[in-house]
C-alpha cells in the first residue's frame, strides 16, 4: 500500500480515538458515531468543513452529520480541535476562532510533540496520540461564500430558457452561485461527484445520464424552488436510458433492455416495489403477456428442427430463418393461417438434412419454383420465394420431429437420419403420429396441422403432385414399428398411384376431423384490443406518432438517435397511411426529388414498390405494381397498379423531407444504399443495411415497446393496455377503424388492398354493439333534428 494511504488510516484512527476520549462524554452515542462517519469521511475525500467568513458553518456541519438539533455548545467546543486537526491535515488555512480570545477551547496538540495523556482521558483510562501536521501559508483570494440551504434570489424568473444548459445557467445566475458554489452546497461530503461535471453541464458539453447525476439535478431544483423534474424536461434526449440502475443480478443484455423502461428513483425504491417493476416490464413490455407468447417462450427452448442449408432459389441461398423469432412469421401470411405461419418451433433447428433428403428437397423447389416445368412432369400452381422458404421450414420441422429422441423433451419419435426422405409422406401412419405429436405439445389442433395436410395433399394429388410422379422416393423407406409395416411398403410398390390416391382420402378425412375440433391459439386482435375498442381506433393508434414527436431527440447533438426516432414516426405515419403488409412497406423503394422515377416494367420485375415525388400532384407518392401485392389476383386490383399520393397532414412531409435528406445518410454512415426507403442503423458488425422481416418486425416492435405501451411507473408511452406487435396489425386497425364509422366492408377492404369478404373474415373487428351504435347514431339525428 503507499506511504499517502498508509498516513491517511494512521490519522483516521488518531480522529476516531479522539472522538472516543472527547466526545463519547459529552454526546450520546449516536451522535459521536455520525460525527466520527462525517470527519473520517473528510480525510477520505480530502474535503473541508463547511464555512462562513473564515468561520466554521456550525448549522451546516450538523446538517452533513444529521444531528441538526444535538450540536451543543458543549460539544462544539469538542469537535473543534478535530475540525482544526484536519484543516492542518489538508493544509488549509487556519480557521478563526468563534469564541472571544482567550477563551479558545482546549486545542488538540501540536505537531512533533510526544504521546501524553490528556486531562480528561486520564480518568476514562484512553491515550490519544498527537496529530503530526503543522499549518501552511493562507490561500490568496477571496474567502468562500457561505452556504445556505435555500438562498434568496437576487431577481425574480422572468425567462424559461429552453435549452438545458442555458437554463441552469440562469438560475444559477439568479442567485449569483458559481458552479463551484453550487457543488458545495449540492453534493455531500461522502460522494464523489466532480464539480468539474457540473461546469460542463453549463457550458453544454454533456448532459446527465447517470442516476447519480439526476439525483444531483433534483437537489438543484428543491435549492432554487424549481417545479421537480423542470431541468430534466429541457435535456436534448427525452427518451434517453438511464445507467447505473442497481440491476446487479440481471445480465448486461437485459439490463440493456430493462434500462429504457424503469422509472429514475429505481434504486431508492423499496425492494419488494423494484421486484413488482421488473415483473411488469419483463411481462408486458420485453415478452407481452399473452398465453400463446408463454407457450412461445416454452416452445423456442426445444430444438429438433431439419435445416435444408443447401437449397437455392433464383440464386440465391434459401435458407429457413430458424434464427428469427416464430412470432415474426405473420406479417405476410394469410391471417386465417396464423397458427401456421408463425410456429415457435421454427427457431430450434440444429441438424442439418442428410444428403439425400436435401436433393429431394432441392428438386421439390426447383419443381414449384421454376418458370417452366421439366418435360414430362405437370404441376398445379408455383411458389414464390416465401411460399417456398415456409415450407421448406415447415416439412423441416415434420422431418426433425421424426428424428428427435423419444427420451428427450421433444419427446420425438427417434427415427434415424439416413431413413428420412418424401417418401414417407404417404404413408397414413407417419401423418397421425405427427398430427397427434402436435396436438399433445399445444394442447389442441390448430389450423397448422390443417395446412399441413393440405399441403401432403398437393404433394400426392393425381397427375400434378410431385410426389405423386418421383414413384422412386419409396426406394428409400425403411419399415418403421408402429408407424409404416413391410405389408404397407409392399402394397406402395406393387400400386405407387394407388398407394398415392389411398393417402389423399385419408388426409382430406383428418383435414375435416381437425377443422371441426381446431381451436385458434393467438388471438390476432389481443395485443392492439384497447385501440380497437376505442371509438376511433386510427386516432388512438396515431398517439404513438405523437408520442415520438414528443420525445424526438436533439438532431444537433444526437443525430443518429434522432434518425432512428424520425425513421420509427414514418414507418407508423406510413403503415396507417397505406395499410401495406410488411412485405411491401419494407421493400418499398426511394427515388429522391429531382430524379427520374424507376419504370413501371422494372418495378414490375422487382415486384417492388416505390416512393417517388409527383410533379402533377405536386406531392410524394407511392406506386406500386398490383404483383408486388400476395394478392394480386384480387378484384381490389384488376391487374392494375396501387398508387396513392401521401396526404402533407400533421408535418409528415416535413419529416419525410427531412428523413430522407440527412437522416437516412446518418442511419446508413459508409454502408451501400440498398436503395429502400427504410434502412437499418448501420454498425460496425452490420452487414446489410437492408431490412429483412425479422429486423423490420423487431424495429416496429421496439417502437411499439418505447413510444407505445403506456408504463404507470415512468408516465411514458402513449396508450394504456397496448401490448408488442408488428407492422400486421396496422392493417386490423384501419379496418376497424373505417367499419366503426360506416359499416362498410366494402369501404374498409379498400384500406388495405385487399376483398370484402377477407375483411369481415380476418381484419375487422365489428362488434355488435358497434353496429348497433352505429345504426343508433344515424337514428338519432331525427330527434336532434326535432
Amino acid at each position: 500500500m503507499p506511504n499517502e494511504d498508509l498516513f491517511k488510516r494512521h490519522f483516521q484512527k488518531k480522529i476516531s480515538a479522539y472522538c472516543d476520549v472527547r466526545l463519547a462524554p459529552v454526546a450520546p452515542d449516536w451522535v459521536v458515531d455520525n460525527i466520527r462517519s462525517y470527519l473520517l469521511a473528510l480525510i477520505t475525500f480530502r474535503k473541508t468543513p463547511a464555512l462562513a467568513k473564515n468561520r466554521y458553518d456550525w448549522r451546516q456541519i450538523a446538517h452533513d452529520c444529521g444531528i441538526d438539533e444535538a450540536l451543543t455548545t458543549k460539544l462544539k467546543k469538542q469537535l473543534r480541535p478535530a475540525l482544526d486537526a484536519i484543516m492542518r491535515w489538508l493544509k488549509e488555512p487556519p480557521v478563526e476562532d468563534d469564541a472571544p480570545k482567550g477563551k479558545r477551547p482546549h486545542a488538540m496538540p501540536k505537531a512533533g510533540a510526544r504521546k501524553r495523556l490528556s486531562p480528561s482521558s486520564t480518568s476514562q483510562h484512553h491515550e490519544v496520540e498527537e496529530v503530526e501536521n503543522s499549518p501552511s501559508p493562507g490561500r490568496p483570494g477571496p474567502k468562500p461564500k457561505p452556504v445556505s440551504g435555500r438562498p434568496e434570489p437576487l431577481f425574480e424568473a422572468k425567462e424559461d430558457p429552453s435549452s438545458f444548459a442555458d437554463a441552469l445557467g440562469y438560475h444559477m445566475r439568479r442567485f449569483g452561485e458559481s458552479y463551484w458554489q453550487l457543488h458545495r452546497a449540492v453534493v455531500r461530503i461522502d460522494e464523489t461527484f466532480d464539480a468539474k461535471t457540473l461546469l460542463s453541464w453549463i457550458e453544454g458539453h454533456r448532459v446527465p445520464r447517470s442516476i447519480a447525476s439526476f439525483t444531483i439535478l433534483g437537489r438543484i431544483e428543491h435549492r432554487y424552488g424549481l417545479a421537480q423534474g423542470y431541468f430534466k424536461a429541457k435535456l436534448p434526449h427525452q427518451s434517453r436510458s438511464l445507467y447505473g440502475h442497481d440491476l446487479d443480478d440481471v445480465s448486461p443484455a437485459e439490463r440493456r433492455r430493462l434500462a429504457w423502461h424503469l422509472p429514475d428513483d429505481f434504486g431508492s425504491l423499496p425492494f419488494s416495489k423494484r421486484e413488482e417493476i421488473l415483473e411488469w416490464v419483463r411481462r408486458v413490455i420485453i415478452s407481452g403477456s399473452t398465453d400463446y407468447r408463454r407457450f412461445q417462450a416454452a416452445a423456442t427452448k426445444q430444438r429438433y428442427a431439419i435445416r435444408f442449408p443447401g437449397v437455392a432459389y433464383g440464386g440465391s441461398a434459401l435458407t429457413p430463418r430458424l434464427a428469427a423469432s416464430s412470432w415474426l412469421r405473420d406479417e405476410d401470411e394469410k391471417r386465417p393461417s396464423t397458427e401456421a405461419f408463425e410456429d415457435p418451433d421454427l427457431l430450434s433447428g440444429v441438424v442439418d438434412a442428410p444428403p439425400r433428403l436435401a436433393m429431394e428437397m432441392a428438386d421439390l423447389i426447383r419443381f414449384k419454383t421454376s418458370t417452366l416445368t421439366e418435360i414430362g412432369y405437370r404441376r398445379n400452381g408455383v411458389w414464390n420465394e416465401e411460399t417456398a422458404s415456409q415450407k421448406i421450414e415447415h416439412l423441416g420441422l415434420m422431418f426433425g420431429s421424426l428424428a428427435a429422441s423419444p427420451n428427450g423433451v421433444v419427446k420425438g419419435r427417434g427415427v434415424p437420419l439416413s431413413q428420412l426422405t418424401f417418401g414417407l409422406l404417404i404413408f397414413p401412419g407417419v401423418w397421425d403420429w405427427y398430427l397427434q405429436w402436435r396436438e399433445r405439445r399445444r394442447g389442441f389442433f390448430t389450423k397448422w396441422e390443417d395446412d399441413m395436410l393440405m399441403v401432403a395433399m398437393a404433394l400426392t394429388r393425381a397427375e400434378v403432385g410431385w410426389i405423386r410422379q418421383h414413384p422412386e422416393l419409396l426406394r428409400h423407406v425403411k419399415p418403421i414399428e408402429g408407424l409404416i409395416t413391410p405389408d404397407e411398403i409392399g402394397a406402395a410398390h406393387r400400386d405407387w398411384d394407388g398407394a398415392c390416391e389411398a393417402f389423399h382420402r385419408h388426409a382430406a378425412n383428418r383435414s375435416k376431423e381437425i377443422q371441426r375440433v381446431m381451436r385458434v391459439h393467438r388471438d390476432p386482435f389481443e395485443p392492439i384490443m384497447c385501440v380497437l375498442e376505442a371509438d376511433s381506433p386510427l386516432a388512438e393508434y396515431r398517439k404513438i406518432t405523437e408520442e415520438i414527436l414528443k420525445r424526438m431527440p436533439d438532431e444537433d447533438r444526437y443525430p443518429r438517435a434522432a434518425a432512428e426516432a424520425v425513421r420509427s414516426f414514418l414507418m407508423l405515419r406510413l403503415g396507417l397511411h397505406l395499410g401495406l403488409r410488411q412485405k411491401n412497406l419494407r421493400q418499398l423503394l426511394l427515388c429522391p426529388r429531382g430524379q427520374f422515377p424507376t419504370a413501371e416494367r422494372r418495378l414490375e420485375d422487382l415486384k417492388r414498390g416505390e416512393l417517388r415525388w409527383s410533379e402533377r400532384e405536386r406531392g410524394w407518392e407511392v406506386f406500386i405494381p398490383s404483383n408486388a401485392f400476395k394478392n394480386s389476383g384480387s378484384s381490389f386490383f384488376g391487374q392494375k397498379p396501387f398508387r396513392l399520393v401521401l396526404p402533407d397532414l400533421l408535418d409528415l412531409y416535413r419529416y419525410l423531407n427531412a428523413y430522407i435528406d440527412r437522416h437516412r445518410k446518418v442511419l446508413l454512415g459508409r454502408a451501400p444504399d440498398p436503395g429502400t426507403l427504410f434502412v437499418k442503423t448501420v454498425k460496425t458488425t452490420s452487414v446489410d443495411a437492408a431490412y429483412n422481416q425479422t429486423t423490420f418486425y423487431e424495429a416496429w416492435r421496439l417502437a411499439i415497446q418505447r413510444y407505445g405501451i403506456y408504463n404507470p411507473y415512468t408516465g411514458r408511452g402513449a396508450i394504456k393496455g397496448l401490448l408488442p406487435h408488428g407492422p400486421h396489425n396496422v392493417r386490423d386497425v384501419l379496418a376497424t377503424h373505417i367499419l366503426k364509422q360506416t359499416g362498410s366492408y366494402e369501404q374498409a377492404s379498400y384500406a388495405i388492398q385487399d376483398t370484402p369478404d377477407v375483411v369481415q373474415q380476418h381484419y375487422g373487428r365489428f362488434l355488435p354493439q358497434d353496429k348497433a351504435a352505429l345504426a343508433a347514431r344515424i337514428l338519432n339525428q331525427v330527434w336532434e333534428a326535432a
